[in-house]
């Protein structure tokens, strides 16, 4: 599969490498909800996001949506607990990840799903992670994005409060804890600028969808 990515002109790196996770900074949403988000924690993202483009063996998808049957715009791979991940610095991310909420959420992050939106046209609807513990308890699903940026949008299941939203890429790391997601939704909407293509790696404790 063939991407092509413009890449960032603040990380011209080869090197791939986790920062420090201290610059982490907290908003807190409400219902207790909240995200964590730590621009650049990689360095490096772009070598990543072409190694991972390349070697990660990804899978098209369809759904039933009504009476048809249509592709996900996106493509996908997943790697369940015990897989080997596709490159070491995501093995070393999962568990910098599991070390740091380890008194927070009392248990390792330990699957890992990734997304590669190939332009602006592919997106994710509106959703909350909510199928398994996710629907009945808090917890973590922690997003580390390689590739050109795309806006992540938060919004409160139940409307009142405005749409949050932080454009996500080249490294950047958002974690969304406590009633996350069973009270707030996200997605990733379609866009009608020129995007270049985005992948994205989220970390979930076990039995979190």
């Amino acid at each position: 599969m063939t991407t092509h990515l413009q890449g960032s002109l603040f990380d011209q790196t080869d090197e791939v490498r986790l920062g420090a996770l201290d610059g982490l900074r907290r908003t807190r949403l409400g219902s207790g909800a909240w995200i964590d988000v730590l621009p650049g924690w990689l360095t490096g993202s772009d070598t990543l996001f072409e190694e991972l483009a390349s070697g990660v063996p990804w899978r098209a998808e369809r759904r039933t949506m009504y009476d048809h049957v249509v592709d996900v715009p996106r493509l996908l791979a997943f790697y369940g607990a015990g897989d080997p991940l596709p490159r070491p610095v995501l093995a070393e991310a999962r568990d910098a990840l599991s070390a740091h909420y380890a008194g927070e959420l009392g248990e390792p992050f330990t699957t890992a799903g990734l997304c590669l939106y190939r332009d602006g046209r592919d997106s994710v609807a509106w959703h909350g992670d909510r199928i398994g513990r996710g629907a009945r308890e808090d917890t973590m699903v922690a997003i580390l994005s390689v590739g050109a940026p795309r806006d992540l949008l938060l919004r409160p299941v139940h409307g009142g409060a405005g749409t949050v939203r932080r454009p996500l890429g080249h490294g950047d790391l958002i974690v969304m804890g406590g009633s996350c997601q069973r009270t707030w939704e996200h997605c990733v909407p379609k866009s009608g600028r020129a995007a270049g293509p985005r992948i994205s790696v989220q970390f979930r404790p076990h039995g979190v969808k």
